[in-house]
């Protein structure tokens, strides 16, 4: 339960500081207003950075179910636990966009385009394609398997088993910011056609508060699109970690 808890917290964090950014550079009367791609991508980053040395060392802070699927699939985490770890990083997501509502409360009945207030809590393509969008996103979370295995592999803590150790991994030193900068580089490089979810959680969760709070003036949740960014990072997810331990670096 300690590390069921841990997800939830960490996801929390990610989309209070993630969704966050969103909000800041996009809400009308916000201070941030018009912040731009970058202030977005580096918020998002440090996010990730933050959340992971907030609950790594209990959890791996996987706050991610592409991240949870990608390491069960290659047997670096037992399959008993992914159904819990899921529903925990849902529940963190979901708590997350709830507490940015909070914060950003009056700015909503403020700003008057609904698709601004629907993107601060989940994606939505720049060109509305539902098979490229799926294969982005798919690229952007083979990537980030693929290089967070190398990332923890580079850290040369392993178990008995040979098995990557997150828990080590992920809590001290420099590693929770390098896979920020993993985060911040996938941003800046591959997020311009989806807005690189790479995460059903940060995606489904936050939708799911965007569709049951009341939100001044807010539109549908689209979740005609909530698809794509659910199956393609975990599919991409899968791949990417399949991929490094069939190269065997």
């Amino acid at each position: 339960m300690q590390n069921y808890l841990a997800e939830v917290i960490g996801t929390m964090i990610l989309i209070i500081l993630g969704d966050g950014v969103v909000a800041n550079v996009s809400l009308a009367r916000s201070k941030g207003k018009n912040g731009g791609w970058i202030v977005v991508t580096t918020g998002w980053a440090l996010g990730v950075a933050m959340a992971i040395y907030a609950v790594g060392r209990i959890s791996g802070a996987h706050i991610n179910p592409a991240v949870t699927l990608g390491l069960a699939s290659v047997g670096s985490f037992p399959w008993a636990q992914v159904p819990g770890y899921i529903v925990a990083q849902l529940l963190g997501g979901f708590l997350g966009g709830l507490v940015v509502w909070l914060a950003y409360l009056p700015h909503w009945e403020q700003t008057d385009d609904r698709a601004t207030k629907l993107g601060i809590f989940c994606t939505a393509p720049a060109i509305r394609k539902k098979g490229q969008n799926f294969l982005t996103e798919l690229i952007g979370t083979f990537m980030l398997l693929f290089v967070l295995l190398a990332i923890g592999a580079n850290a040369q803590e392993a178990t008995s088993a040979g098995e990557i150790d997150l828990t080590v991994v992920f809590s001290g030193w420099l590693q929770p910011l390098l896979v920020g900068a993993l985060v911040w580089a996938l941003g800046l490089s591959l997020g311009g056609p989806t807005g690189y979810a790479i995460n059903p959680a940060r995606d489904l969760g936050p939708r799911l508060a965007h569709w049951i709070l009341p939100i001044a003036g807010k539109g549908h949740s689209d979740w005609d699109y909530s698809w794509v960014p659910i199956l393609g990072p975990i599919v991409g997810g899968i791949l990417g970690a399949i991929a490094y331990t069939f190269i065997g670096f």
